[in-house]
């Protein structure tokens, strides 16, 4: 799809991967609302790029409805809606309480879904549109400690699936961030840790990743990767699982320090 010009929602837009993509859409030639429930970020980034700034709750659906309705009254029916905005902060299976599971339900996943209730049948109506959802090689794969974000992501990956062969033949395109790690405040200290530079590969810069972002719209591309490595990975998981498994299990037991039979490693 061509970008210039296209009215372009971008969640999560106040920093980060974002932040990038708003900047990058505003210099090819879109018009971007910047949505973040940071209000100040999203209206630095706003001002910076000659956007519209959008203040929401992305955990409260009649906040969702409230931003796309604003912005179509100020910009113009909705083409490009990319679904950006997570959340991380759980833990593993007894350490993330069922308030924290619903948080990042909420946000990573049922975020995109209200986001497209309100948005798509205009699209669908106009037989053109263009949705983008960031994922996370989390959920394309998996990734340790995490596991709220991890199952949301998850479900993520199976919606823009979903939308993307059911929606193809009616003019919407469909692209999947997936990135590995990139330096953001999500990402924050990890970024110098053991876990980016064994689980979450080369740390790539959001500026980057905005750019591989727009290739993709341009080729209406589905999947984004970030890095040639997550290819690697998915094909080793898809051609051996057992195998795939296992070299999680020695990972994950370097993490905890641990030797491969469990003992600890220093």
């Amino acid at each position: 799809m061509e970008i210039k010009g296209r009215v372009s929602v971008i969640t999560g837009a106040a920093s980060g991967i974002g932040a990038a993509c708003a900047r990058a859409f505003a210099n090819a030639g879109a018009k971007v609302a910047v949505v973040d429930v940071n209000r100040r970020g999203a209206d630095d980034v706003a001002e910076s790029i000659g956007g519209l700034a959008i203040t929401c709750d992305l955990a409260d659906p009649s906040s969702i409805l409230k931003m796309t309705e604003r912005i179509e009254a100020e910009l113009g029916p909705i083409e490009i809606l990319f679904n950006n905005a997570g959340i991380g902060s759980g833990s593993d299976l007894f350490n993330s309480p069922l308030s924290e599971w619903q948080r990042q339900w909420d946000v990573n996943l049922m975020s995109h879904v209200h986001a497209l209730q309100a948005v798509l049948p205009g699209m669908l109506e106009r037989g053109e549109g263009y949705v983008l959802h960031t994922a996370s090689m989390a959920g394309v794969l998996s990734s340790h400690g995490n596991l709220p974000y991890a199952v949301s992501k998850h479900a993520v990956v199976g919606l823009a699936e979903w939308l993307a062969f059911t929606y193809a033949h009616r003019g919407i395109g469909v692209s999947l961030l997936a990135p590995l790690a990139v330096r953001t405040p999500m990402l924050g200290d990890a970024a110098e840790g053991e876990w980016a530079s064994q689980a979450g590969g080369p740390v790539k810069e959001p500026d980057e990743v905005a750019g591989q972002v727009l290739d993709a719209i341009a080729e209406e591309r589905f999947l984004i990767l970030t890095d040639p490595i997550a290819q690697t990975w998915m094909e080793r998981k898809t051609s051996d699982p057992d195998r795939w498994l296992h070299g999680m299990s020695r990972l994950q037991q370097r993490l905890e320090g641990l030797s491969d039979n469990g003992i600890p490693s220093h």
